[in-house]
Order: structure tokens, then sequence, then C-alpha cells
């Protein structure tokens, strides 16, 4: 009996947190459900035997996962949520074979940037546990269009002429040429961050004078984006980071980093309201992130301060809150968003907000000290950490911290950003004697930072 051909399924298994907003998708799915009463009876209705990647059982399962991406005659890959080890293999494959790969995902999916861009077959899911009408949709919707997809080259075979054995040696050397130029840029972008601080903007935008106006690829783009935004001293330097970002050619400027910047450089000069229309669009276009969610609350925070009425004032807090919130329920982990809610829950003072605001307060720190073990790159980790030892009323913690602020400097601990907002945490502590230990630990970090933010008062 002939053996029929293979079709390697790459997805994630057992039941998955899908990370969309409510309304737009299901909350979790069953994989393994998607698995059995979808998958399998359309690969088996095109003829092929179906195998995914945990069924493997035996002691190399990294061998025989890379090889049956290579020897598998079709592989599918599901990309409906952002999983490491489906992105791996979907690597893998499209360096590996010239057509076979057929990547799909639910419809209201919002893939990372780079697979986003790839052809992708959508399918309708509206609930994650799979019901026959479920099955019976995703089977409609995929069956037929699968096999045209599978005729279709992988990015390397149809991006590199000749690739892999016969590629065009002219296009290498002039690839090298242009890595060269790149490492020269970048040697130059190092410089300018190794200038002293009030050195930076001039420097950049002098560098961009010279080498990138307009930027000729993104990767440049990106590098002087970051560049102008680390080299901010003043307010008014955010005019040249608006100004260098809208004037980008459209194919950099629509990047969601480039819209994230703008719309974040549009808030930092003063437009709050544009800055809150153009991330609005940027989520509902692209899908929310705790970085976008992050940034729109600090936007609103924004227009709390500067509310002409108190009505205005509650309308604007509850909108930064439910924008915190919303990115912090994305990822408990990136406490860019749960770090702005204690100080927000207490200026609102609802029934439970004191309770909420204790709870979220030890959530941003079980984050920074996670954060900490795996020696995550975060320049604003140990300030985060500082400040949610204020919110939570812990003055152990913040004494230690404090010593280690002593011992590092106050720049890395953020202090002329943070320093303010400790004085107003201090100020909601219950407890007499641990909000005496604070305001001490307050004294000493002014001292650190040169006295410069004022005495701390109870």
């Amino acid at each position: 009996m002939p053996l029929k051909p293979l079709c390697f399924m790459i997805m994630p298994f057992g039941r998955k947190a899908t990370g969309v907003e409510a309304g737009r998708g299901p909350a979790e799915i069953d994989f393994n459900a998607l698995w059995d009463r979808c998958y399998v009876p359309v690969i088996e209705a095109l003829g092929y035997d179906a195998v995914r990647a945990d069924q493997d059982t035996g002691v190399s399962i990294i061998s025989q996962m890379l090889e049956r991406l290579y020897f598998a005659d079709l592989v599918l890959a599901d990309m409906t949520i952002p999983n490491g080890n489906v992105y791996y293999e979907v690597g893998i494959r499209h360096a590996a074979k010239q057509i076979g790969c057929v990547l799909l995902a639910a419809e209201w999916s919002r893939r990372l940037f780079d697979v986003a861009q790839m052809r992708t077959l959508n399918y309708p899911l509206s609930e994650g546990d799979i019901t026959d009408e479920t099955a019976l949709a995703f089977r409609a919707a995929v069956k037929d269009k699968i096999v045209g997809l599978s005729e279709s080259e992988s990015p390397m075979y149809e991006t590199i002429d000749g690739y892999p054995s016969a590629v065009n040696r002219q296009a290498a050397s002039t690839m090298k040429v242009e890595l060269a130029q790149l490492a020269a840029f970048q040697t130059k972008v190092r410089a300018v961050r190794a200038a002293p601080r009030p050195e930076r903007m001039r420097l950049a935008q002098q560098l961009i004078a010279e080498d990138g106006n307009p930027p000729t690829t993104y990767p440049v783009a990106l590098a002087l984006m970051g560049l102008l935004r680390d080299s901010v001293e003043r307010t008014a330097d955010w005019a040249a980071v608006r100004e260098f970002v809208s004037k980008l050619p459209a194919r950099f400027a629509n990047e969601p980093d480039a819209r994230e910047l703008l719309a974040f450089a549009i808030g930092k000069a003063g437009d709050n309201a544009q800055a809150i229309a153009a991330l609005q669009t940027l989520v509902a276009g692209l899908g929310p992130t705790p970085e976008r969610l992050g940034l729109l609350g600090g936007r609103y925070k924004r227009l709390v301060d500067s509310a002409a009425s108190d009505g205005e004032k509650q309308v604007y807090l509850a909108q930064a809150i439910d924008s915190y919130e919303k990115g912090m329920d994305l990822d408990l982990n990136a406490y860019y968003c749960s770090s702005n809610l204690p100080r927000l829950y207490r200026e609102r003072g609802d029934e439970g907000d004191e309770e909420r605001a204790h709870i979220v307060g030890q959530i941003v720190v079980a984050a920074c000290e996670r954060a900490e073990r795996l020696n995550l790159t975060d320049e604003w980790r140990r300030a985060t950490l500082l400040g949610a030892a204020f919110d939570v009323g812990d003055a152990d913690k913040a004494e230690k911290l404090a010593r280690q602020v002593a011992v590092e400097g106050a720049a890395r601990w953020k202090l002329d950003s943070t320093l303010a907002d400790l004085k107003v945490s201090v100020r909601h502590v219950k407890d007499d004697a641990q909000r005496a230990r604070l305001l001490a630990v307050i004294a000493k970090l002014d001292v650190v930072n040169g006295g410069g933010t004022g005495a701390a008062t109870a």
C-alpha cells in the first residue's frame, strides 16, 4: 500500500490565551480541539496524513521536528497567536523548501509585524471551544484554498535570486557593501549615544543631516528615530522628533514603530488630543499592545492634569485608568501600564480603589523583580520598582533600594522623573511609622539627586 503524502502541522497545543481585547475574538483557544475538529479533517480530505509537533515521542524531539519540517510534503502553520516555537519553525521551513508552507490565522488575529506582510489564509473563529458550527465554517473557509497557496514560493526563494545553491555573486557583493555602510553608520550612532547628554540632540540632528535626510533603509530610519527619542533633553526637543518622523518616506512612516513614536512625540510636544486620535487609529488598525495602551493612558493622564473642570477631570481619569488596565491585562509582566494605576486609583477614590491600588502595586513589584532575575534590559525597571515600593508602603524595600541608588547614582534610577511621584505616593500610606520611614528615604534620595526637587512633605 503506497504511503500518503505527509502534512506536518505547526501550531500551539492545549488551551492558550489569545491576548485580544474583548469583542475582537475569544479570550482563549482550545488548540487541541482546533486540531482535532478543524485541521485534521481538512488535511485528510486533501489526501495527506496529518502529524503535528506535540505527537513526537522520541528522545530527540528537535531532530524529529527539523526532519519533518524538511521532508514533509506540506507544512501548515497556525499564526493566530504569537508563539515562539511556531515562528521559529516557519522560518526553518521557509529557508529549507521553496514551496509547500501555508500560513493560516483566525481572521481577527494580529500577527507580529514581519509575518503580517506574508500571505496568510484567514479563517473565521468566533469562539475558542470549537463547536460543530465553528468547525464547519473553518473547513469551508480553508479547504479549497490551501492547495493553491501551497504552490507559493517561500520568502527566501522569492527574494534571493538563485537561493540556496546558485546565489548571484554580484548581489552578494552588493549586500556586503550595504552591510559595511550600515556598520559605519551604526558606529556614528554609537558615538552620538556616548556623547555628553546636553550634546546629543545637536549631534543627532547633525547625523540626520549627513546620513539620513531622508533615510534610505528602514533600519537607518529606525536607528535615527530611537536616537532622537533618547536624546530629548527638554520639551522643545520633541518638535524635532515629530518633524523627523512626519517627514519620513511613506513606506517607513506607515510602520508601527514610526506611528507609535510620532504619536508619542505629538503628545510630548503638547497636542494630547491629536496624539490620542493617532493612537486610537493605530490600536483599531493593528491591535492593542501594552506599549500602545500605555502611551494612550499617558496622554489621558496629561489631560487629567490640565482639565478645566472636575467633571472633565473625572472623564479623563476614567479613560486613563481604562487604557492602563487593558494594557496590564494583556501582559502582567509588562509593568509600564500597571505601574501607573495605583496613584490613579487613589486619585479617583472609588469604593475598592485603595485595595486595587495595593494589589496592582504588588503586581508591579513582582514583575520588576522577575525582570531583574531574568536580567531583562529596561532602563525604567529600577525606577518602576522604587515607585512600586512606595505605592505598597513597603519601607523595608524602599530603604534597601535607596542604598542601591546611593551606590549607582541618581541618573540610573531616573530620580529627576520619579521623585515627584514618590512624594505623591507617600501621602497615601496609612501607617504612620511606614510613612515616616518613607519620608526619610525621600529626604536621602533628594540629597543623592542634588536637592533639586524640594523637601519631602507629609
